[in-house]
């Protein structure tokens, strides 16, 4: 019974998911506050803020009415995303592999050479054929 749960925790998908979603959610406030203290000003630097607040360009509507486009949240929102991901990454899903590629060194495994390509197999087969011609 021990194994079985053993097994399921170290499967890598388990690991994973778990890991993205705990650094993710820690890690996302962190990130919004920096966008947010010094992104979202740079791009306030360009762009007057409207009246509700949001940062980019503002263009005329076709009944008259102000229309903006707030770039600062997508700029926050797109840096924060790879943000988060870029620390998932490093700090826990490549270490993950590499221990995972150390387990399979220890037990054994070697994974097999990939199957040759379908080029491969025809250029393989031009040869030979060439070299029964010239027999």
């Amino acid at each position: 019974m021990i194994q079985g749960f053993k097994d399921f925790i170290l499967r890598g998908n388990v690991i994973d998911l778990a890991v993205a979603v705990v650094i993710g959610g820690a890690f996302t406030a962190i990130v919004n506050a920096v966008v947010a203290s010094i992104i979202t000003p740079l791009v306030a630097l360009f762009y007057a803020p409207s009246e509700d607040g949001t940062v980019g360009p503002t263009f005329i509507g076709i009944y008259g009415q102000e229309v903006t486009f707030p770039l600062g949240d997508l700029i926050t929102a797109i840096i924060s995303f790879l943000a988060v991901a870029l620390v998932v990454y490093f700090a826990f899903v490549m270490p993950m592999n590499k221990w995972k590629e150390r387990q399979a060194a220890k037990a054994g495994i070697v994974e097999e050479e990939p199957a040759p390509t379908e080029q491969e197999l025809l250029v393989q087969i031009r040869d030979l054929l060439e070299k029964n011609k010239a027999v």
